[in-house]
């Protein structure tokens, strides 16, 4: 039988290279710039936060998980010589007792890499009686990092030292915005220009912060809807990530996303969005 385009175009080599890129950090370089140093990892347990968690601890970091699901994270802890934090960031006063306990037990931590995140995908029709899937939506991805932020920079700042690590999506910079992506496009956005206007103040004090436009990544949360679709590893996501602690940049992500940015919301950008809406409009008919 034979193969879709889609399955085509998402094995095309130029594709994939293009999707991948290739983070420039050597193993050598990232054991120098995290050995010894503290790095706290939100959404720890499964993903993106899992494969950095990985690659940092096997670099030498003092490596902090956070993650809801406690087996698992004990599980990880255990393996990577980790220290486990079963905790759901979108309770307010677990989430303070989790920062006064890092606090307490390891100091400021000297990378905060907020990675926690929930997607949705429904459309505004399907919304309609479900408006509590904006709230979760912006619990986890926009006010839980903000909290737990807010929590940890007074320490950082008063060390003079600090590196604020966040998890953005390629969505809100390199693409239009999507239909049925409503509520999570929208949190994201939120955290984004939250991120880029802190990132003016702390700056003075010593402290970097850097936004990461992820493009797709093959995760249990992402496959069901992207099944065909060209994407990340977890492990290549994490590659980046521990690049950009590395580096430091302002902004990070997959080499795509500057180029995207031009063409989806600049010179094709009506073209690209009625590719996207004419996609939507399929999908809604063929449930």
């Amino acid at each position: 039988m034979p193969r879709s385009l889609t399955h085509r175009l998402a094995t095309s080599p130029w594709v994939v290279a293009a999707v991948n890129g290739r983070p420039r950090t050597g193993d050598a370089e990232l054991r120098a710039a995290v050995t010894g140093r503290t790095v706290l990892v939100t959404g720890a347990s499964f993903g993106i936060g899992e494969a950095t968690a990985r690659q940092l601890a096997e670099a030498g970091a003092k490596v902090l998980l956070v993650a809801r699901t406690a087996d698992r994270l004990h599980e990880l802890a255990a393996e990577l010589g980790a220290h486990p934090y079963p905790c759901d960031l979108t309770d307010y006063d677990a989430a303070a007792d989790l920062a006064g306990r890092i606090l307490y037990e390891h100091g400021p931590p000297d990378v905060l890499l907020n990675n926690a995140g929930k997607s949705i995908r429904r459309s505004v029709a399907d919304a309609a009686e479900r408006f509590h899937d904006y709230e979760r939506t912006i619990a986890i991805n926009y006010l839980a990092p903000v909290r737990l932020s807010l929590a940890l920079l007074p320490a950082m700042r008063e060390r003079g030292s600090g590196h604020l690590v966040n998890l953005s999506t390629s969505g809100v910079r390199g693409l239009p915005a999507a239909p049925g992506w409503s509520a999570y496009q929208a949190s994201k956005a939120a955290f984004d220009v939250w991120s880029r206007s802190v990132a003016q103040e702390v700056r003075a004090d010593g402290i970097a912060s850097t936004s990461i436009y992820m493009g797709l990544v093959k995760t249990r949360m992402s496959a069901p809807n992207f099944r065909s679709t060209p994407g990340l590893t977890p492990e290549q996501a994490g590659a980046l990530v521990c690049d950009a602690i590395v580096r430091r940049p302002r902004t990070a992500g997959p080499p795509w996303v500057p180029i995207a940015d031009v063409f989806a919301n600049g010179l094709m950008r009506g073209t690209s969005e009625k590719v996207l809406t004419r996609a939507f409009l399929r999908r809604e008919l063929s449930r």
